[in-house]
């Protein structure tokens, strides 16, 4: 995985606006987070493993694409559960 493609996957599933990534870290606007990671990166002079914005973006990429299928799943399983009937 590269910064590129995961903009890339933000740009065609943005995540959403607000996220709790961590007990100590709130994300109230992730498109702000975005781009400063994306230009952190690009800015950083070194290799691209030892960015600290470089790990968060992969943190947060994952973080999101987890929730995501999540709540995908979640939908599936409302979409094919059998209701009693009464």
């Amino acid at each position: 995985m590269t910064p590129e493609e995961i903009k890339k996957y933000f740009e065609a599933f943005p995540p959403p606006q607000r996220v709790d990534w961590k007990p100590w870290a709130k994300i109230t606007d992730s498109q702000a987070f975005l781009k400063s990671c994306y230009s952190t990166i690009r800015n950083f002079n070194g290799p691209l493993e030892r960015c600290p914005a470089w790990w968060h973006l992969k943190d947060f990429y994952l973080l999101v694409k987890k929730n995501g299928q999540a709540k995908s799943d979640d939908l599936q399983t409302q979409e094919h559960a059998v209701t009693p009937e009464p």
